[in-house]
């Protein structure tokens, strides 16, 4: 299955929006507004031919592919195997190399260091506790306060970059961003949002609604989330 994912997600660009194509195997996260918010973000970062680039739950690995498509020698790690299936079909497709590497979160590469680290984890609250192992909720699903990953990327990301390095995360405002930059600053590093977006909750969200707004997490009625990226560098 193939998506568009749009590089410079605006309200009203439509078609004029630059996008890539993308192939989506069964059981990966197809890319979506959260996946084309971070994108936008990586085309406004400096990424000079050579650096070194780290995309953690790469899911399609279309963040590893834009890097690579800019000269970066990019890495896509994911737990899933359709998932490094699906991105090195797309790196075929985009005629670059990425590396590929199957693990949990960072563990294939946790001795090395990287200018750049992309970060689309799963961050959505659920009544389950424990997160997934398998099935389509475990792109989506991260614990009753959906920091279940958050919350070890924030532990793990000063260990992963350079002293120059920068970290991109996504997320949603129902998982927490407040603890995301405190969690990211205790860790040494400082941390800012850097792009918000207003998104219409889609078929997982809005069948969550009411657990949401009776676990204060929303007003009632809510049918939004804030979409945000933090980026987070060396203080």
């Amino acid at each position: 299955m193939g998506h568009a994912v749009p590089l410079a997600p605006a309200p009203g660009r439509g078609d004029a929006a630059d996008t890539l194509r993308v192939c989506r195997l069964p059981g990966v996260y197809a890319p979506q507004a959260d996946t084309a918010l971070l994108a936008a973000r990586l085309r406004r970062e400096e990424l000079r031919p050579g650096m070194r680039s780290l995309d953690l739950c790469t899911g399609t690995g279309v963040l590893a592919v834009l890097a690579a498509l800019r000269g970066a020698r990019a890495t896509a790690v994911d737990i899933s195997r359709a998932a490094i299936a699906a991105s090195r079909l797309n790196a075929l497709l985009h005629g670059c190399r990425i590396r590929t590497l199957r693990g949990d979160l960072d563990a294939p590469v946790a001795r090395e260091r990287f200018d750049l680290v992309t970060v689309n984890p799963p961050y959505v609250p659920s009544e389950d506790p424990q997160a997934p192992v398998r099935g389509a909720r475990r792109s989506w699903d991260a614990g009753t306060d959906g920091r279940l990953l958050l919350d070890r990327v924030c532990a793990r990301a000063p260990c992963l970059l350079t002293p120059s390095g920068v970290l991109l995360l996504v997320q949603s405002s129902l998982s927490g961003v407040a603890a995301t930059l405190d969690a990211l600053a205790r860790g040494g590093l400082r941390a800012r949002v850097v792009e918000r977006r207003t998104e219409p909750f889609g078929p997982v969200m809005a069948a969550r609604a009411d657990w949401f707004a009776a676990r204060g997490l929303t007003p009632p009625g809510a049918g939004t989330e804030e979409l945000v990226v933090i980026r987070a560098c060396r203080a």
